[in-house]
């Protein structure tokens, strides 16, 4: 029987940190699904869900017990306790640029949240403008919407909302 793991992985960044993972998931007999990984001021997050038979989650942990010793990276595995399909979810991107000014995060997630609407990634820069060298935030995000939501009417509230903090944003659903 196939189960899941999730395995999240933090760390100083090395280039042989991918090879040396995927060789010891492939070792202990299982089978990348799903990954993402970013490095932030070089530290490197590592988030996989893995799929292999009853016998792969102990050989796993095992294995990336003695990598996380010899490297001194944090490894956390877990069961995956369930895979969703989504069906009731309709998927849609965020695009939101602005001056930097604290709670944007807060305050976009939470508008969000209010609506019942999934989260399902979240990415966030601060960079200098082109010309002048303001400070800007850039937020990216992609989101799970109810099925049964109103998308227009989702849109305006949206769009209204973006205007009282001054975010210049788009949503835009998810083109396959």
């Amino acid at each position: 029987m196939k189960q899941n793991i999730v395995i999240s992985i933090l760390g100083e960044h090395r280039a042989d940190l991918i090879s040396d993972i995927t060789q010891i998931i492939l070792d202990c007999g299982g089978n990348i699904v799903e990954s993402r990984m970013s490095v932030v001021a070089g530290e490197c997050t590592l988030l996989l869900m893995v799929a292999g038979g009853w016998h792969t989650s102990g050989k796993l942990e095992k294995g990336l017990q003695v990598y996380a010793d010899e490297s001194g990276l944090l490894i956390r595995l877990r069961l995956a306790s369930k895979t969703t399909t989504d069906l009731d979810r309709v998927p849609y991107l965020i695009d939101a640029v602005c001056m930097d000014q604290e709670g944007i995060v807060y305050q976009l997630t939470g508008f969000f949240i209010e609506r019942d609407i999934e989260i399902a990634e979240l990415n966030t820069r601060s960079y200098p403008a082109a010309h002048t060298g303001a400070p800007m935030f850039a937020v990216q995000m992609a989101i799970k919407i109810p099925a049964q939501a109103h998308i227009s009417t989702l849109r305006e509230e949206f769009l209204e909302f973006c205007d009282s903090i001054n975010l210049d944003a788009i949503m835009e659903p998810v083109k396959s």
